[in-house]
Formats: structure tokens, sequence, C-alpha cells
């Protein structure tokens, strides 16, 4: 066999798949997490603020309000479930207010605060009991998590598309926005192959990429 043919052979399949997926995450892969002043780690305040951001997600409203909204609150010392219990339900709307996230702010300060009592109640304040109860089953974590009042099938994809760098059973989480965001820039669209091309510890960032190849 020639030299040429024998280094076509051997050449990594994936090689272009791996430099675009690179430069993806370099243009835009900023997980949603970081982006609202979220350092996440599987610890109670970190993975809150995290269900927080997904509620606020979860409504028709612009991306960079409800990351604004939910620094806001994180500002406002609402950062555990118990302080958001505790909240006044008119500062949290005031909170809200003040990232402009006017259309849903009186109904969204209502809801973080009954899933706040909830997961006081049911997970003692702790979404690592919720993960516990789910026995390290993806899907029951996805059930699970849509017993809190504003979080759907969609809500639940966005905060397993970002938990799993600390929740490793989550891997891979790429939903249909993400293989979409895949499709558009030529990557795989199957969530195996999607995931070899990184790190384990940066799928979310790749995840973050394509959801904003998506916008």
């Amino acid at each position: 066999m020639a030299p040429r043919q024998e280094a076509r052979r051997n050449k990594d399949p994936d090689s272009e798949a791996r430099s675009k997926a690179e430069q993806l995450m370099g243009e835009c892969g900023e997980t949603f997490a970081h982006q609202a002043g979220i350092r996440l780690a599987n610890t109670p305040s970190p993975l809150f603020r995290l269900l927080v951001l997904t509620m606020l997600l979860s409504v028709r409203i612009s991306t960079p309000i409800a990351v604004a909204a939910a620094r806001e609150l994180s500002a406002a010392g609402w950062r555990t479930p118990q302080a958001m219990a505790g909240a006044d339900w008119q500062d949290v709307v005031d909170a809200l207010g003040r990232a402009h996230y006017k259309r849903y702010d009186e109904s969204t300060a209502t809801a973080l605060g009954e899933d706040a009592r909830l997961l006081v109640e049911r997970w003692h304040g702790d979404l690592r009991r919720l993960r516990a109860e789910a026995d390290g089953d993806p899907r029951r974590i996805r059930e699970l998590l849509q017993e809190f009042r504003r979080i759907g099938p969609v809500g639940a994809s966005i905060f397993c598309r970002e938990a799993q760098g600390v929740w490793p059973e989550l891997r891979p989480c790429f939903d249909r926005r993400t293989l979409d965001g895949a499709a558009r820039n030529r990557l795989p669209r199957d969530p195996e192959r999607l995931a070899a091309l990184v790190e384990p510890a940066r799928l979310p960032n790749l995840a973050a990429a394509l959801v904003r190849a998506t916008l």
C-alpha cells in the first residue's frame, strides 16, 4: 500500500468533526450556568441555582433576560431553597423586574416559592437526594425534575444538559435541539458519536454551543 493511501487509512475519521466541535465551543461554548454566575458543583446551593435558572429558561422569554434574572435572584441572597421559600413574594417580583423579566414575573415568583418548598419538604433542600431516589437512572431523574411546577420535558433537558458535567450518569445528554445544532454544523447526530468528540467534562460546553447554533 502506498504511503499516502496508508496515511488516509490511518487518519482519525472524526478529526474534522473534533476540530469543528472545538471551534464551536471556542466561539459560543460558555454554559448557561456559568453565564449566570453559577460555578456548578455537586453540592446543594449550585444545583439549586441551576434549578432556578432552568425554571427561568422554561418560559417564552429570551435567554439573556432569564440569565440576568438568575443573577438578580442570586445577588438578592436566594441561593438555597430554604432562602427562596422564605423570601417575600413582592421582593422576588421586584428582583425579576430589575432583570426585565416582566411578562412572567408574578407567576414565576409564585412558582419559585412553591418549588423551593417542594424541594425542602421532599428532598430536604438537596437535589442530590432526588438523584439518589432516581438510583442512577437518567429517565427517572427527568421524571422527578418534572414534579417541579415550572419544569416540563424541555426544562428537564435544560437541567440535564448542564448537570451532566457533575452527574456522570446523565452523559451524554443531547436533546433534539442540540442534535439539530449538530446537524446544522455537519456534526454527528448520534449522541454517543457526538459525545466522543470532546472530553466528558466538556459535554455541557458542547451542548451549550450546539443550542446557540440553533438560535
